[in-house]
This record gives C-alpha cells, structure tokens and sequence, in this order.
C-alpha cells in the first residue's frame, strides 16, 4: 500500500502536504529573489523587509506541517508526554515565525505609509514636548510601535504555557499526559484561550490592518502604484483567508478532499498575485 508506513497519513492528507511543500518551495524562492535580485540592487528596506515576510512565512509552514503531517506518527501508544511536548515544540515555533512574518509586513507598511525622509538638522536641545509635538517623530513611533506588537506576541507564543495553546483533543488522543488546558467556552463549543487570542483577536486585526492600508494606498496613488497596491490587498487578503480561516471553516471529516486543496490553492494563488504586484512595472 502506498500509506502504509503511515499511521493517520491518507490520501487527502498526502494531496494537502505535498501542496504545502510546494508553497515551502515558492517561499523560499521568493524570500532569495526579492532579497538578492531586488533588494541588493536597490537597497531599499522595503525589499528587505518583503523578503524576511516569504522567509519567516516558509519556516513557519515547515514547522506546521511537522506539527499537523510527521510529527503525530511518532506515537506509539505509550510515548504521550515525549510526543505531545514535540508536537508543541513546533506549534511555537510555527506561531512565532509566523508573527515575525507579520512584523515584516507591517514594516512594508510603516515605510510606504510613512516614507524615511532626510532629517533636518535639529538646533539646540528639545524638550520630550516639543519632540512628541514634531510630526515625524510621531510617524516613527507608530511605525516602530506597529513593528514591535506583533514580535511581543511571537515571543508570547514561545513563553506561555502548554495549556493556552494545546488542542483538546490532545487529552484524548494521548491520554498519558497531564496538563491543565486553559479554554474558554461558548456553549457546547470550546478553544483554548492563547489560540483564541491569537487566532480570532490579534490575528483579524492584522487581517484587516494589512489589506486594508495597501487599498488606502491604492486609493490614494494613481497608474501603476496604485495597481500594484490594489494587487498587494488582494495577494494578503487572499493569503490569509487561504491559511487561517478556509482551515478553520473547512472541517476535515465531512470535507476532507476541500480542506485538503483549497487552502493551499488559495495560498499559491496569493503568493502569484503578491510576485505580480510587487513586479507590475515589468509586467506590463
């Protein structure tokens, strides 16, 4: 049999894994061709900034399909804790490169919302009044401050405990292990409270927040600019419907074939349309 050194490995999850090493594939791609061919030629730290997001993005992807394809099938019946505490492992670190991918997003952001400008020469001391008073030097706090908050909840994601992040069907699926799981309930329907922080809190926000200001840029821009900003909201929005919530609508026992491709189609799709909105100029 093809699978038969799997345990929980079956078609669909075949078809779904091997999709995700393609989007591994084209991250990688992508993080060397923006860092070496358009950064190093330009020197610009939107460039760089573009490709630290496709680099973080594809080391979280691989640590999540450990987490979700390999790392189950090393549970033998009794090994619970050593496997549980593996599975966990890469569920950190798969939330932490992911919120650093955020933060590079969001200093793409921070620079076409704010662009770096010469400094003027600052005569005599200023007092903190005066210096909050100064318009560019409030853009440079919210643009550190944008970049900071999403690296604050990727360290969040390492540091907390095991029991705000692990799924409840981990206690029926090892039941060896002893951890006091941190949920939080709306009737019959229960999540853990990190994962609900994380994924239905912070997460939206930066949904909403990314998109968003490339469609403001794109309204406030004209021609090519603003064709590529509309392009880059439709690319981000894409990625994150294809990578957080079609995973989370899609459920995998009554639509295994739709959460197994369609995810991930999306995924590719958005990763074609970022490349063809940060490269319309020669596109066109």
């Amino acid at each position: 049999m093809l699978f038969q050194d799997f345990q929980y490995l079956g078609f669909w999850e075949a078809i779904e894994m091997g999709l995700y090493f393609i989007i591994v594939g084209y991250f990688f791609l992508l993080f060397f061709y923006f860092l070496f061919i358009r950064y190093r030629t330009s020197r610009k730290l939107y460039w760089l900034f573009f490709s630290l997001f496709f680099l973080c993005f594809g080391i979280a992807r691989v640590f999540f399909i450990v987490y979700y394809f390999f790392g189950p099938e090393l549970f033998n019946g009794s090994n619970d804790t050593e496997v549980v505490a593996f599975l966990m492992l890469n569920f950190r670190y798969a939330t932490f490169f992911t919120w650093m991918g955020v933060a590079c997003a969001v200093g793409v952001l921070g620079i076409l919302l704010f662009p770096p400008e010469i400094k003027e020469e600052n005569k005599g001391k200023k007092s903190l009044v005066e210096w909050f008073k100064n318009r560019k030097n409030l853009e440079l706090l919210i643009r550190i401050g944008l970049f900071v908050l999403p690296i604050i909840i990727g360290i969040l994601a390492l540091t907390l405990p095991d029991g705000l992040f692990m799924d409840p069907d981990f206690l029926k699926d090892y039941p060896l292990i002893d951890v006091d799981l941190v949920l939080i309930r709306f009737g019959s329907w229960e999540y853990p409270l990190g994962r609900f922080l994380f994924n239905f809190i912070f997460m939206p926000l930066f949904l909403v927040l990314i998109p968003f200001i490339f469609l403001y840029l794109a309204w406030k821009t004209f021609g090519v600019l603003r064709k590529s900003y509309a392009l880059n909201a439709i690319g981000f929005l894409l990625y994150f419907i294809g990578g957080r919530i079609m995973q989370g609508v899609l459920d995998v026992a009554t639509l295994p074939h739709l959460r197994a491709v369609m995810p991930p189609l999306l995924i590719l799709l958005a990763l074609l349309i970022l490349v063809i909105a940060n490269n319309y100029e020669q596109l066109k």
